[in-house]
């Protein structure tokens, strides 16, 4: 068996999902800016981003479960239908994967209600991923144990290659960021998308496959070449 591991947000799609769910959650442009302001303002005062994930599920802090599910597949159902929702080069290295028989992982810092949808449309067959904790009586708690970010991604990834006994230099690995290259130094077949050009100087540093940034709609990515 192989495996090959995904980033989502900006390699799967164009966009950071979490916040556009946030968006889409706060329905209201005020609020919306108000917390992202918030983001920008720890990000440049050196917030780790490990902490910035956690604060954006705090958001959440006493919401059921299932009302933040709802959302979150009415949110990617409006989402796929766009012009340019998807990386498509990306989406056909995804659908290659699947025809050769390779686990289809999504490795991210965003979470199930987000993820579900998309992992169904795309075949994707498992995901490392955020997960808050929901209570007993099926409700977020505000906490979320291990941010799916940066390093957390790398070990994630390392775990899941040993709990299923694969080679790692079998295994691919995508992303589009410099906060990627731990995670694509695990495997024998990174692959830098888009342009990030720390990323970009590594795969040309070390000979790694680059797919370009190209943006579509799902059918001309994925749709004609998967059940």
């Amino acid at each position: 068996m192989r495996a090959a591991f995904f980033d989502v947000d900006e390699t799967v799609i164009t966009v950071k999902s979490m916040f556009e769910f946030l968006r889409h959650w706060l329905d209201d442009e005020t609020s919306y800016a108000a917390t992202m302001n918030r983001v920008h303002a720890m990000a440049e005062g050196g917030v780790h981003r490990t902490e910035i994930n956690r604060f954006y599920y705090r958001q959440f802090t006493g919401v059921p479960a299932a009302e933040v599910r709802a959302a979150g597949a009415d949110w990617y159902q409006r989402y796929r239908r766009g012009p340019n929702a998807f990386h498509v080069a990306t989406l056909r290295a995804l659908a290659d994967h699947r025809t050769r028989g390779d686990l289809v992982v999504l490795v991210t810092g965003s979470f199930r209600p987000i993820l579900g949808p998309l992992m169904a449309d795309i075949g994707a067959d498992e995901a490392l991923c955020s997960d808050p904790v929901i209570d007993v009586d099926g409700r977020y708690t505000g906490e979320v144990p291990i941010p799916m970010i940066g390093d957390n991604k790398t070990a994630a990834v390392a775990a899941r290659i040993a709990s299923l006994g694969l080679d790692p230099a079998n295994c691919s690995a995508y992303g589009d960021h410099h906060t990627d290259l731990g995670m694509l130094s695990l495997v024998g077949d990174p692959v830098a998308v888009g342009s990030d050009p720390v990323l970009a100087a590594e795969a040309t540093t070390h000979g790694w496959r680059t797919l370009p940034g190209t943006t579509g709609p799902l059918s001309a990515g994925l749709l004609s070449t998967v059940d």
